[in-house]
């Protein structure tokens, strides 16, 4: 039979099976999480029999029920993203592709001329999670080697800080790609050039994400400590900005992986608390901008490391439904292979192989990759299978086809 409820119907019944609750045990924790007196106990069950039917709860109700499984608002209840591409850039400014770079080479920049590399920066910051790293590393470079050269044009004070912070996304973009493919001296001088431009240009919420991105490539090379100082630092400088969402997240993770449970929860806490509070953005592809689904991704990664694993599972399950459309076209298909992974994960530890295999298998084939994050996963899977299956011929081909992965890209190595 199909299940005819949405998808968050489905999902607050998962959650609160994976944590073993009647669904009196979830009205109470519903209770805790706020100061407002709530209907009898009866009464709030019958309510919540209801919601898990697919009765859609009223906004009072909905960021309670969030927080009672950890996440936000806009997350368990999603609106409809969109994705606007090239024909968006026409209908803001008028103008393809040859007629921006064409006002480019005039001596005076003027202000349709930057709206539309304004569009073209989110534009190119929005094709991250599915444009070819290749195609997207050529189409990044060219649109910042454009905009660089407009610092040789005659500008007042506010369009040259607005082309330094143009510069800054996309050098952001272009160090997050090249370290996508496995270059990562290159990355790392890219990461501090867009430093240098949010510096120039006085923009936090760049200089955060250039944090960000050191908490990154610290984390996929196992300096743990290295992860939090610069979660920490990034969270200091962009406080009240989406990135800092993300800085907790990169911080949960760390703590994860150093075993400190209580500080998963607190880094997790924090983010879950400043994401909430802020507005649902406008255009959720963009690499930038911290969609609230992005939160159980984190989730996902510090309750697998931890041995959570049907908290894991569930939100595994969660991450692949968002990421994924009606027709199998996988939009966030770095984030599936990672939610792959932790099926994976968590089908080892149950003694199922077989399961194992094809989720570890599966993770690995994806054409848009993250190639740090997904050797640094998957090595997470593969513990398990050397613990458990290490005799086995096929988990021995899996562990071999990671060797091969890892010997490709040998600066990944965890210290």
């Amino acid at each position: 039979m199909t299940d005819d409820r949405p998808a968050w119907a489905r999902r607050i019944a998962a959650e609160r099976a994976a944590r073993d609750w009647s669904q009196r045990d979830a009205v109470k924790a519903l209770r805790a999480h706020t100061p407002e007196e709530l209907p009898a106990d009866d009464s709030m069950i019958r309510q919540w029999k209801r919601w898990e039917a697919g009765q859609v709860p009223n906004d009072f109700y909905k960021p309670l029920i969030a927080a009672v499984f950890g996440t936000v608002t806009h997350a368990l209840f999603p609106a409809p993203a969109r994705r606007d591409g090239d024909r968006e850039i026409l209908a803001a400014s008028g103008m393809e592709t040859l007629e921006i770079v064409s006002r480019l080479n005039r001596s005076d920049v003027d202000a349709a001329t930057l709206d539309a590399l304004r569009i073209t920066a989110d534009r190119l910051c929005s094709e991250y999670p599915f444009m070819p790293s290749e195609q997207l590393l050529i189409e990044g470079r060219q649109w910042l080697r454009r905009v660089v050269e407009l610092h040789s044009k005659s500008l007042t004070l506010a369009q040259h800080r607005e082309v330094l912070a143009l510069s800054g996304w996309l050098a952001l973009l272009v160090g997050c790609v090249e370290y996508d493919t496995g270059a990562r001296h290159a990355a790392e001088s890219t990461r501090q050039a867009a430093l240098s431009l949010a510096t120039e240009s006085d923009n936090a919420e760049i200089a955060g994400w250039a944090h960000e991105m050191r908490a990154w490539f610290a984390l996929t090379t196992g300096d743990y400590r290295g992860v939090i100082a610069a979660s920490q630092a990034g969270a200091e400088l962009a406080a009240h900005h989406g990135v800092a969402v993300q800085l907790a997240g990169q911080e949960a993770k760390a703590w994860a992986r150093l075993g400190d449970r209580r500080q998963v929860e607190v880094a997790l806490d924090k983010g879950r608390r400043l994401l909430e509070g802020m507005p649902r953005p406008e255009n959720l592809d963009n690499h930038f901008v911290v969609d609230p689904a992005k939160f159980d991704f984190y989730a996902m990664d510090c309750y697998r490391l931890v041995g959570e694993d049907r908290l894991a599972r569930t939100l595994a399950d969660e991450v692949l439904r968002a990421g994924t459309d009606f027709d199998g076209t996988e939009r966030s298909p770095m984030r599936n292979a990672e939610a792959r992974v932790t099926l994976g994960v968590t089908a080892a530890r149950e003694g199922d192989l077989e399961q194992a295999l094809i989720m570890g298998e599966r993770a690995l084939e994806g054409d848009r990759q993250s190639v740090p994050s997904l050797i640094m996963t998957s090595r997470e899977l593969a513990a398990e299978m050397k613990r458990r299956y290490a005799s086995e011929p096929a988990a021995q081909d899996y562990l071999a086809h990671l060797h091969d992965l890892g010997q490709a890209n040998p600066g990944f190595m965890p210290r």
